[in-house]
This record gives structure tokens, sequence and C-alpha cells, in this order.
């Protein structure tokens, strides 16, 4: 029996990431949005491309949340996008009513289900999606992370001139602007950068790595990125539903590790089938530590301007 993932919201990013699975044909995809016409026809162009990828998956689009009972995996994208001039943070209480809406009608019929939280502010979203679904806080956790680190791998590979597959980076966190990119943790081929890359080019790709999706929002001026929080979400589905045991930094909840209770924040991770399976604690120095903390700060801020 084939396994079901079924993506909340058919804007750029849900129909990316469906697309993305329905390629490499690993599971059967729901594409729920509550526009009519909307996801049916996303969901049609990609069945028609099916045989082109030599894929036997369903590919359905949907208003309806009865037709995504029974989910392996739910992936939250529905919400508003940031336009420019807004920051993730000036979603919030939007985004925190839609993301609760979603997650009350899904979590219902699909209680077994890993939920990743792809809507902004992330890690808030996190947080009330695990309150409002009431599941085991290991089975909900957000995409950041993985977004955040794969920019700054990138960015690090057009610095250096090399593949982007010998970077390894690490962003922990918020997924905000206070996001803590870690350089001591980020290597080419099993070095760190910071014994390669001068101590002002680190930073400037930190500030770029900070920054990375209001850069696209301001050059596309009508919409913010999908294809890489695509990426980074596809990888995820994929951990989860193969049991990959994949260590990812992703905002996971918090329960008494790096010092914090009781909140959702980037942190290295191993992923499996049933979620996080680990939350890694790094040793962190003074500089880093500092630095992590005042992004809880931020985040925690944020949780305290919704009420749930």
């Amino acid at each position: 029996m084939r396994r079901k993932v079924s993506i909340i919201g058919a804007g750029n990013v849900g129909a990316s990431i469906a697309q993305l699975i329905a390629h490499d044909g690993i599971a059967d995809v729901v594409l729920f949005d509550i526009a009519e016409g909307m996801p049916q026809g996303k969901a049609l162009d990609m069945a028609e491309a099916c045989p082109l990828w030599n894929s036997s998956v369903s590919v359905k689009g949907t208003n309806s949340y009865g037709d995504t009972a029974g989910s392996d995996v739910i992936v939250v994208t529905a919400g508003i996008p940031r336009r420019p001039g807004m920051s993730r943070d000036d979603l919030l209480k939007t985004n925190a009513g839609v993301v609760k809406s979603v997650v009350e009608e899904t979590s219902r019929i699909s209680p077994e289900a890993v939920m990743i939280v792809v809507t902004n502010p992330m890690d808030v979203m996190a947080y009330v999606a695990c309150k409002t679904s009431g599941c085991d806080p290991h089975k909900v956790f957000g995409m950041g992370g993985v977004l955040d680190s794969a920019r700054f791998r990138a960015f690090i590979s057009l610095e250096m001139g090399v593949s982007p597959s010998d970077v390894e980076a690490l962003v922990m966190g918020g997924h905000g602007d206070q996001m803590v990119p870690m350089p001591r943790y980020t290597t080419v081929k099993g070095v760190s950068i910071t014994n390669i890359l001068p101590r002002e080019r680190i930073a400037s790709l930190i500030e770029r790595t900070r920054n990375g999706g209001a850069e696209i929002v301001s050059l596309l001026k009508t919409g913010s990125a999908y294809y890489a929080p695509a990426a980074a979400t596809y990888q995820m589905i994929r951990a989860v539903l193969f049991d990959e045991q994949r260590i990812v930094p992703c905002s996971a909840y918090l329960d008494g590790q790096y010092g914090i209770r009781h909140v959702y924040v980037g942190v290295p991770a191993v992923l499996g089938g049933g979620g996080i399976e680990k939350v890694i604690e790094l040793e962190l120095n003074e500089e880093e530590r500092a630095d992590f903390d005042r992004s809880v700060a931020a985040v925690k801020s944020l949780m305290e301007k919704i009420s749930l």
C-alpha cells in the first residue's frame, strides 16, 4: 500500500512540493486548497505528467478535508505569503488563525500523521499546530532550518566556487531575521569555514543568509520563494516516509534541551519515521549561545502575542 501525503495550500510552495513527490513517485498526493478549481487543475496537470516521469502515484486536487483522511504526512503551507516590506512576523495573527483552522480539521481525520509546518512565522506556527492538534510534539515540526541551511550552503559555494554538495551548513534559532548561522559547524569537505574564509566574508555570508527570503521577495515583487522551500520540505518528507534517520536542522519542540522549554526553534535533530527522533545538543561557545538565546527570545515574544 502506497503512503499518502496531504499538502494543505496549493499555492506555489504547496504545488511545488506536490510536483517533487509525484515526479519521484514516493507517495500518493492530495493537494488541498479552499480556492475552487485551483488544486484540481494543478493536480490534473501533474497527473498528466506522471506517465512522462514513469510515476504511478495518484495526484488529487480537492476542496474537501475529507480527502486528506488517513494521511501519513500532512504539510501545512496555507496562509498569506510575504510581500515586499513585510517581515515574517507581520504574518503572525492572520496565519495563526489559518493554521489553527487547518490543523483542527486534518488532525481529527489523520491522527497518526506526522505534520510539517511551512507557514510563516514558521516556529510559532509549528507551536500553534502542536497545541491545536494535541499530537506528540515529536510528530509536529517546522521546515525552516533545512531551508536556511541550504541558503547558507548555496552562498558559501558561490563565494568559494565549489560544489554546494561539498558544503555542509548549520543554521539554528528562529526562522527569521535573528536566525543563527553557525560557521564553526559549517564545513567544506569536513573543514570548518572558519579555517578557510576571512571573518569579514563569513559575516557577509551570514547576513545574506538571514535576508535570503527577503532578497527573493524584493526581486519577485509580487511573491516569495517557493523552489527552495519546496525542496527543503521534500527532503523532510522523504526522511519520514523512508525512516532515513537523517540529521537535519529543523524547528523542533524543546523540552529542556539547550536549557529551553516549551518553544519551537531551529536545532539539529534526527528525523525519521516517528518525526523528530532525537534533538542533538551541540556545545555552543559564548558568542553562539548569546546569539541563540536572542533568537529564542524573539520567538517567545511572538508566541506571547497569540492566544491558544
